[in-house]
C-alpha cells in the first residue's frame, strides 16, 4: 500500500514538473524580440539616407547599436532631406531622414510614409569668426541672403565682402532656414551651393567673409564658426524649447509603412531612454519631449 502511495506521489510530481516546463516555454515564446530587450541580438543590414543635419545623431546611435548587436549592419548616408524622402518612398532605403515634414516636399507620397519624430534641431546662420558680428536682425539677415547687403561693414562688421554659402533645393536645412529665418525669401542666385553640412561648416571656417546656416549640432567649441543670434535672441536649446528662437525643425525618420525587422529594432532604439536622455542632448539635439511648443506641417506653432 505504501509503495502504491509513493508511486502515485511521484507520478503527480512528474506531471507538475512537465506542466511547469510547458508554461515556461510558452512564456518564452511570447517574449519580445525587438532590439535586444530579451537578450536576443539584432541582425541583418539596412541603409539610411537623408538629412545631413540629422546624420551625426543617427550615425552615433547606429555605432552604439551595432556595437551591442555585432551581426547588424547599419549604413547612414546623407544627401539631404529630399533625397531621404524620395529614396524611402521608392523603397531604395529602409529609413529616410528629413528635417521637414514629408507633406512639405512636392512629389513625395506622404500618405504612404510613417513619421517617427526622433528629436528637434535648432538652426541658425553662422559666419567666419573674422567677420566681426555675433548678432543680426532678421530684416538684415534677409538682406544678406537676398544680396541687398554685400559688405559686412554695412552691418557694423569688418570691411569685407560677404561670401554666401547655400544648400541645394533638396536640403531640409535650407527649407527650414528659408521658411523661418528668411520668411520665405529665396537666397540670391550665384551663391556657392554645397550638399553637406560638414562641407558648409568647413567652408565658413576657411572662407573670409563667409556666411551660411547650420544645425546647432555643428556649433561645437572647435567648429571654427560663429553662430549668430537673431534679433538679440541667442541660438540655444532653451530658447528653441520655449519658442523664443524661431529657426528649428523636427528630425524625422520616415519608413514606408509600419517598420519591421531591423528597421523597427533600430527605431525603437532611437526612441529609447538611453538615446533620448543621453545621446540626443550630447550630440547637440533636443528630445522632442522637452519642447514646450509644437509645430505642424503648415508651420503653425501652439503651446503643448
Amino acid at each position: 500500500m505504501k509503495k502504491m502511495k509513493s508511486a502515485y506521489l511521484l507520478a503527480v510530481l512528474a506531471m507538475l514538473l512537465v506542466f511547469a516546463t510547458a508554461c515556461g516555454n510558452k512564456n518564452n515564446e511570447g517574449a519580445s524580440t525587438d532590439g535586444n530587450k530579451d537578450g536576443k541580438k539584432a541582425s541583418g543590414s539596412i541603409v539610411i539616407s537623408g538629412s545631413s543635419a540629422m546624420q551625426p545623431l543617427v550615425a552615433a546611435a547606429a555605432e552604439q547599436f551595432t556595437q551591442e548587436n555585432p551581426d547588424a549592419d547599419i549604413q547612414v548616408q546623407a544627401g539631404g532631406s529630399g533625397t531621404g524622402l524620395s529614396q524611402v518612398a521608392e523603397g531604395a532605403v529602409k529609413i529616410g531622414n528629413s528635417d521637414v515634414f514629408a507633406e512639405e516636399k512636392e512629389g513625395i507620397p506622404a500618405d504612404k510614409l510613417k513619421d517617427h519624430q526622433v528629436a528637434v534641431v535648432g538652426m541658425s546662420a553662422a559666419v567666419n569668426p573674422e567677420v566681426g558680428i555675433k548678432d543680426i536682425s532678421k530684416k538684415d539677415l534677409i538682406k544678406v541672403f537676398t544680396g541687398k547687403v554685400k559688405n559686412w561693414k554695412e552691418l557694423g562688421g569688418k570691411d569685407q565682402k560677404i561670401a554666401l554659402i547655400n544648400r541645394p533645393d533638396s536640403s531640409g536645412t535650407r527649407a527650414t532656414f528659408v521658411k523661418y529665418a528668411l520668411d520665405g525669401n529665396a537666397p540670391v542666385e550665384g551663391a556657392a551651393t554645397e550638399d553637406s553640412s560638414n562641407t558648409v561648416q568647413k567652408l565658413i571656417k576657411e572662407t573670409p567673409g563667409a556666411i551660411g546656416y547650420l544645425a546647432f549640432s555643428y556649433f561645437t567649441d572647435n567648429s571654427g564658426v560663429t553662430p549668430l543670434s537673431i534679433d538679440g535672441v541667442k541660438p540655444t536649446d532653451e530658447n528653441v524649447q520655449t519658442g523664443k528662437f524661431p529657426i528649428w525643425a523636427y528630425e524625422h525618420s520616415y519608413t514606408k509603412g509600419e517598420p519591421k525587422g531591423l528597421e523597427k529594432q533600430f527605431l525603437d532604439y532611437l526612441m529609447s531612454d538611453e538615446i533620448q536622455n543621453k545621446l540626443v542632448p550630447d550630440q547637440g539635439y533636443i528630445p522632442a519631449s522637452k519642447m514646450e511648443v509644437k509645430r505642424d506641417a503648415q508651420g503653425k506653432i501652439t503651446k503643448k
